[in-house]
């Protein structure tokens, strides 16, 4: 099969699908391999080393897309980009398909195959496939990281001949993948670090990294399926606010990490509590490309609300991109090599994690959403 890495189109996009080591990987398993010019630029990976490791570089978008048997990806696809291709082709990116339904129907119509990587399902076996897991662990470093670099004051507790600075107090909202991470990351750095999460079990796991966890009761609107939450209702929204304003007032950085696939970020800082924090503070909003758990933050920008620094960077991992891309291309090999051989696709359609993650086959809509869309 003829695999192919194009050069992302989106402006904070600076990962690329394959590194020059996993492109190696797959020439040796009897893949062919093309690599859009420029495609590594981003990623610290120029174009002679695909080339060493055995790629071909290709000089255009569209010889690539029209030559290839399987695309990957980081980011979903355009429609234009879907156009390209050619019937019975393969596509492999982060989709989240819930809310791309548009680009679903285009791939439908020109009767290509849609693997999603973000529904993987979270299972043992394709652990070294999880995407989510590997990009969010460097998010939640890199959120630390901005915060601390936004910070007018030093995380850990510094004793001099000219007196004794207190360690900064760090709020983390969420223990998952990324809440983990930033929790590890601020203890190392020397802060307090205190942590909401509606989930009790992570309680454990929170405590075992150095946080104090900030209990709250659950209640029946909470629903999580495989390690996500899945739903939760206004009026626990409402007491998990009531509870943690006062930790969120006496804090130096606030880190948001709540995300709830498919639906709009769960709304965890009000601009009351904003404007309750001291001037010089700091809010980083991880869920900032799904509408953001902080009300004042805004996409793709820093912005200053009565002097507290809000970060709303959408593409955390993409501030990474050497590592983001080795971890994405070593997901992203795992995946290709479990759902084919060099000859082609095996199509088990019944197999845990082709049945999560295909979207399209040959243009058969699978995603529930999308089919009732048609």
């Amino acid at each position: 099969m003829k695999i192919a890495v194009p050069k992302e189109l989106d402006a904070f996009e600076k990962r690329v699908s394959l590194t020059p080591n996993v492109v190696q990987l797959f020439v040796k398993s009897g893949f062919d391999v093309m690599v859009e010019k420029g495609a590594g630029e981003n990623s610290f990976f120029d174009n002679s080393a695909f080339e060493k490791a055995g790629a071909t570089i290709i000089d255009t978008k569209e010889e690539i897309y029209r030559n290839a048997d399987v695309i990957l990806k980081v980011n979903p696809p355009s429609i234009s980009e879907i156009g390209l291709m050619k019937r019975d082709a393969v596509l492999i990116s982060l989709l989240f398909a819930a809310s791309n339904v548009p680009i679903i129907e285009a791939a439908s119509q020109q009767g290509i195959s849609l693997f999603s990587m973000d529904a993987i399902p979270r299972i043992s076996r394709a652990q070294k496939m999880d995407v989510l897991s590997s990009q969010a662990n460097l998010a939640g470093y890199k959120a630390v990281i901005l915060g601390a670099a936004a910070l007018g004051k030093i995380f850990p507790m510094l004793m001099t001949a000219a007196g004794t600075i207190k360690p900064s107090r760090v709020v983390i909202m969420g223990a998952g993948v990324a809440g983990l991470q930033a929790i590890a990351t601020a203890k190392r750095l020397g802060a307090i670090v205190e942590v909401s999460d509606i989930r009790p079990e992570t309680k454990e796991q929170v405590e075992s990294l150095g946080g104090k966890f900030i209990e709250l009761k659950s209640d029946d609107s909470i629903k999580i399926e495989g390690g996500y939450v899945k739903n939760v209702s206004e009026d626990f929204l409402k007491a998990q606010q009531a509870l943690i304003a006062k930790h969120i007032a006496e804090a130096d950085l606030v880190i948001t990490t709540a995300l709830i696939p498919g639906k709009k970020a769960p709304r965890l800082v009000t601009a009351d509590m904003v404007y309750s924090m001291r001037k010089g503070s700091v809010i980083v909003d991880m869920a900032v490309s799904q509408g953001g758990n902080c009300e004042l933050s805004e996409i793709n920008k820093t912005v200053i609300k009565n002097g507290v620094t809000i970060i709303g960077e959408s593409n955390i991992p993409s501030l990474l991109p050497l590592n983001a891309s080795e971890l994405y291309a070593k997901n992203i090999h795992e995946f290709v090599m479990h759902l084919s051989t060099k000859d082609g696709f095996k199509w088990e359609m019944e197999e845990e994690i082709t049945k999560g993650s295909l979207m399209v086959h040959k243009g058969n809509i699978l995603f529930p959403i999308a089919a009732m869309s048609n």
